[in-house]
């Protein structure tokens, strides 16, 4: 069975929207619905509500249900 949803704090929230509109490289860390953390690094595309619940869905096609969601950092470039 699937845990219920569970609202974000507004400010991850804004945080997440700012990122994708920006569209910066960010490091997620989250837990998979097996439980398991998972860290990635990739742009936010987008950030929607679906079934009652929120999203985001990265460039390379993930989608992680918020409340799953660790940490969000701003990832800068690395120096050539």
């Amino acid at each position: 069975m699937r845990p219920s949803y569970r609202p974000i704090d507004c400010s991850l929230h804004d945080r997440l929207e700012s990122f994708a509109t920006q569209r910066v490289e960010c490091r997620i860390v989250f837990r998979r619905e097996d439980g398991t953390e998972w860290v990635m690094v990739d742009r936010i595309r987008d950030v929607f509500a679906k079934g009652g619940e929120e999203w985001l869905t990265t460039f390379s096609g993930e989608q992680i249900r918020l409340d799953r969601i660790g940490a969000v950092e701003f990832r800068l470039p690395e120096s050539a």
